[in-house]
């Protein structure tokens, strides 16, 4: 039997507030809430899922370096790194994996300066605006995509 695909998904800063900062964009769900459905929903698809969060660049950016050699995919929600971090960027073009962006609200309908991502730049997909929901449809596209990849 083949080796679950792993996915590593990456939450930026601030997400750890999920549940009580602006409930009225993000949620009430909390970031624990989140995990948990991706972690079984993940599990449901197959695949192992490794699931952190960091009010640190430089942290974010290790992760990355180090899921080049450990992992098979990247999820990331890079919340306002999205918008200001050549670094993660360039860290996510040096891991070479399947990567999609995620967005609990739809970055094209707030503040100027939300509508530019350098993480779309480099990433394969990028869900917004669905809450946690774009999580497990990331889930599904990795799923489809790395078990492709197992069959051939």
């Amino acid at each position: 039997m083949a080796k679950a695909p792993k996915v590593l998904i990456l939450n930026g800063p601030n997400l750890n507030m999920l549940g009580s900062r602006q409930p009225e964009v993000y949620g009430r769900e909390t970031l624990s809430d989140i995990e948990e459905s991706c972690r079984r929903h993940g599990k449901s698809k197959g695949l192992a899922v490794t699931f952190r969060q960091s009010n640190s660049e430089g942290e974010l950016v290790g992760w990355i370096q180090d899921a080049r050699d450990s992992h098979n995919a990247i999820v990331i929600n890079p919340a306002a790194y999205t918008h200001t971090s050549v670094a993660i960027m360039d860290a996510l073009l040096a891991a070479e994996l399947p990567l999609i962006e995620v967005h609990l609200s739809n970055i094209h309908r707030r503040e100027a300066f939300r509508h530019h991502s350098y993480v779309s730049k480099v990433a394969d997909a990028v869900i917004c605006g669905l809450g946690s929901q774009g999580y497990l449809m990331a889930l599904d596209a990795m799923a489809q995509r790395l078990n492709a990849e197992q069959e051939t």
